[in-house]
């Protein structure tokens, strides 16, 4: 298949205009000390619907058109973005280690991972949310997209925040760090389970699934349950040393002549494998970040970070940019609805945080600052309304409220740690020469777009 010049200089057209909104706006971003990754999304924004759809409609249709060719382009590049993305993800879910306190991190990680999530799915039970749901959504559904929502955390957000504040190295910061790395890998497999059990029934169903699966939900749901934590444990165990023994192979002809395609290589075979599972490809990107990141030497490093550097120079801004493109404001936006969701969302996430504090015996001002840094969404949760949204389980009501609600409560978390520092209530102390590397170390591994400031 191939374009013709036309449809190849529209997509090139298009795909500046992008790059170039997204950049400019994570840059003023930078300039007022926000997430980029807002500036980025508000880039997108500008060139959609709400902005410019407003302005010119006829201009904004042909810039980024939603059928023909050149939407097809810019949707694998959209796709490649969110993967890289993901996989990003899944590198820093694998840099943190144990930690000393346990007990008030696993108490913290049941009650704000399992509380909130209940209280998504009992609201979901009460009120009707048939309206959030896309074609191929259900009520179960809706139901677990929406608990997934109010329970998720942002491990790069809030490591940023946290790095931008220099507390990045106390223990405040590894409480929050490992339970969030904890919540967002349990988060993503109940993703995966949701994803599975609505391709399942859908037209469009694929892999292994679609080969011999059957309409019972039940078996679905088994499936779906037991597949991702099968491959999930199965990569974590042996992958990291089986990546590690074909990268250092002299017969790795591909890891020879470019480090950076074999990890492209290695990050799409996971996507593959999901998919001919039936499990959805963003799966296999964040076990393959996993297994890299485990299995990471001081030779793969420059590799690593020249794939880090591509990525978010261009593909992970290109994602974010969409998104931006796909919010429409002014038709798909129920202020009402989002009000009422915010708050429930907050309240639920930071209250849940709070009480696991306070049963692990943090003061009661320690556990109100855990509670607001644990509540910033940021990155997941756009990954989670992109995907449910790509795969018509919500629309494009629910789909915006999302992602305006990871915005939001990235910000809040980002503005209340900012002033407990300056009251004093989160001490950062300078660092040492041997930390001050450690902090340049760790900020460039959290260079992923979006969790800059």
């Amino acid at each position: 298949m191939s374009l013709k010049t036309a449809e190849v200089a529209h997509v090139l057209i298009a795909l500046v205009a992008l790059l170039g909104l997204a950049h400019l706006g994570g840059y003023l971003f930078h300039l007022m000390r926000q997430p980029q990754v807002i500036g980025e999304i508000v880039g997108g924004l500008v060139a959609g619907p709400t902005v410019l759809g407003q302005l010119a409609p006829a201009a904004q249709h042909w810039l980024l058109p939603t059928t023909g060719p050149a939407a097809a382009v810019l949707g694998a590049f959209y796709q490649i973005g969110l993967l890289l993305l993901v996989y990003l993800t899944g590198t820093e879910l694998r840099h943190r280690g144990g930690d000393p306190q346990r007990r008030t991190i696993g108490l913290i990680a049941v009650s704000g991972l399992a509380l909130p999530f209940l209280c998504g799915l009992g609201v979901a039970e009460a009120v009707d949310l048939g309206d959030l749901a896309g074609p191929d959504g259900s009520p179960t559904t809706i139901a677990l997209v929406f608990g997934m929502a109010i329970a998720v955390t942002s491990v790069p957000v809030i490591s940023r925040i946290m790095l931008d504040l220099g507390i990045l190295r106390t223990a405040f910061a590894r409480i929050v760090l490992a339970v969030a790395v904890l919540e967002d890998v349990v988060l993503y497999v109940v993703l995966a389970v949701v994803l599975g059990v609505a391709q399942a029934h859908a037209s469009d169903s694929y892999g292994l699934w679609a080969l011999y699966g059957t309409d019972s939900v039940a078996m679905a749901t088994v499936y779906f349950t037991a597949v991702p934590l099968v491959f999930l444990t199965v990569f974590l165990r042996w992958g990291p040393r089986a990546f590690t023994r074909i990268s250092a192979s002299p017969l790795n002809f591909l890891a020879v002549r470019s480090p950076i395609a074999f990890r492209l290589v290695f990050v799409f075979l996971s996507c593959a494998a999901c998919t001919g599972l039936g499990i959805d490809p963003v799966f296999g990107a964040l076990v393959a970040g996993m297994c890299g990141a485990e299995a990471a030497t001081p030779q793969t490093r420059t590799s690593d970070d020249a794939l880090r550097s591509i990525s978010l120079g261009f593909f992970v801004p290109a994602y974010f940019a969409v998104v931006g493109v796909k919010l429409d404001l002014a038709r798909h936006f129920s202020l009402f609805f989002f009000l009422w969701f915010l708050l429930l969302a907050c309240f639920a996430k930071s209250l849940s945080v709070w009480l696991g504090a306070r049963m692990a015996g943090e003061t009661n001002r320690s556990a109100i600052n855990l509670a607001v840094a644990m509540n910033a969404r940021g990155g997941p949760g756009i990954v989670l309304a992109s995907v449910a949204f790509g795969a018509h389980i919500i629309n494009e009501d629910f789909f915006t409220s999302l992602v305006l609600l990871s915005i939001i409560t990235s910000q809040m978390a980002g503005v209340w740690l900012g002033r407990a520092v300056r009251k004093g209530e989160l001490p950062a102390p300078a660092p040492s020469a041997p930390e001050e590397k450690h902090q340049e170390i760790t900020e460039r591994g959290l260079q992923i777009s979006g969790v800059e400031k």
